[in-house]
């Protein structure tokens, strides 16, 4: 098992399929988000961009992967 099956075990086990489905970023942390993509596109981004969209798009695959597995486990995500 690695690193990130431990972390997603670790979060079905803790978190509820319900609240995990329920989950979901705030307006501001999803404009934000956008903003960044958009900005990418046009002009690119400066460095402390690139990782702000970078961990964010690491933390959306996170939360895919947490759900579907809680899903699997019958968690009603």
């Amino acid at each position: 098992m690695n690193a990130r099956d431990e972390l997603l075990d670790f979060i079905v086990s803790q978190i509820s399929g319900t609240a995990l489905a329920g989950f979901q970023a705030s307006d501001s942390a999803r404009q934000r988000v956008w903003t960044l993509i958009a900005k990418e596109k046009e002009t690119g981004l400066l460095p402390e961009e690139k990782l702000e969209l970078d961990d964010y798009l690491k933390l959306e695959h996170l939360l895919v992967l947490a759900k579907a597995k809680a899903r699997l486990a019958g968690g009603h995500a």
